[in-house]
């Protein structure tokens, strides 16, 4: 089988880890991989398949001889996407900075695959909520065309990075402690709490996180014309995101007929037996990368209307996971730089 090289930047973070983590279990074709991240991390030592890694500070050299380029988000693609493309890398991108861009593919790979065949070196990884979203929309919206989209996230604080696990677990001591609470990484107390907030307000007093969903859903979906809605929401949960979405069609879709198709499409497991009861939940998406989805009915307020439950780790799925499938279809439909 033929090997490629691989360069990872922000290997040191969280999505770093667990794109190495993720490279591993997927068996990719791995010929030597590059380490790279800040000054701050260089020098540390990462296993990959069981041999040992030093971090190197991120270089346009780093990009030297390497076939594709995983970058974990941050502004480090800005910075070094277009010198790894130069230098012959596909760039697999998971930050926001190059998601709307016209030129550059959004993808999600159960959903738009084929995208990747027109990228033009760099390839963006969507938002993780957004994610989630289309992979549970998308047989959907093609069996019965998506009108509207009502949905209401519930976000981990891992997503927000480690530092966002460190301040929930620290404020729970606290207050087991009947010590004072800080909040430095959200902007109130999570611990026992849910903060309607998440990144900057902006227009119409949505946030960018709200924005996100509406935009890259209908790239994603090549639909602008699908109304969507969203309000994100953090809570105190460590690991994996949920998603209430409420969805009207222009065709009638029965829950059954809903069911059948979630189950049918690649990426999707079903949990839904309310007699039992047996529905997602993030305690147990955590740590998979699959997309839960569960408590499908319909909506009774509306003639072609569904209510749909969907859980997924966003750290996989949201974002490493998904990084690497994107890297295989790379490899798999031979558009790489060289």
């Amino acid at each position: 089988m033929k090997k490629y090289n691989v360069a990872l930047v922000g290997a040191s973070g969280a999505v770093g880890q667990e794109l190495l983590k993720i490279l591993e279990e997927r068996d990719f074709p791995v010929g030597n991989i590059r380490l790279c991240a800040t000054s701050r991390s260089a020098g540390k030592e990462l296993l990959f398949q069981g041999k040992p890694y030093r971090v190197e500070v991120t270089t346009p050299e780093s990009f030297s001889g390497m076939d594709i380029a995983l970058f974990a988000g941050g502004v480090a693609s800005k910075e070094f996407g277009a010198a790894a493309v130069e230098r012959g890398a596909v760039v697999v991108d998971n930050s926001s900075n190059y998601r709307m861009d016209p030129s550059v593919p959004l993808v999600v790979p159960e959903v738009n695959p084929e995208d990747v065949k027109w990228h033009k070196g760099i390839i963006a990884n969507p938002n993780c909520s957004t994610i989630l979203a289309v992979v549970a929309l998308k047989p959907i919206h093609d069996a019965g065309k998506i009108k509207r989209v009502v949905v209401s996230t519930y976000q981990a604080v891992s997503g927000a990075g480690r530092e966002g696990i460190v301040e929930l677990s620290g404020q729970v001591e606290a207050i087991q402690s009947q010590e004072e609470v800080v909040a430095k990484v959200f902007p109130y107390q999570i611990a026992f709490n849910l903060i309607p907030h998440i990144d900057v307000f902006m227009d119409m007093g949505y946030t960018k996180e709200e924005w996100k969903m509406v935009r890259e859903t209908q790239k994603i979906l090549h639909d602008d014309t699908i109304a969507i809605t969203a309000t994100t929401v953090r809570v105190p949960v460590y690991r994996s995101h949920s998603e209430s979405i409420n969805i009207e069609t222009e065709r009638k879709i029965s829950a059954a007929q809903a069911r059948r198709l979630f189950e049918e499409f690649p990426g999707i497991v079903v949990i839904d037996e309310p007699a039992a009861p047996s529905y997602p939940m993030p305690l147990y998406a955590s740590d998979k990368d699959e997309v839960f989805v569960g408590r499908i009915r319909e909506d009774n307020s509306i003639s072609n209307g569904l209510n749909i439950w969907v859980v997924a780790d966003q750290i996989r799925k949201g974002a490493a996971t998904n990084t690497v499938q994107i890297a295989e279809l790379v490899v798999k439909y031979g558009c790489l730089m060289k």
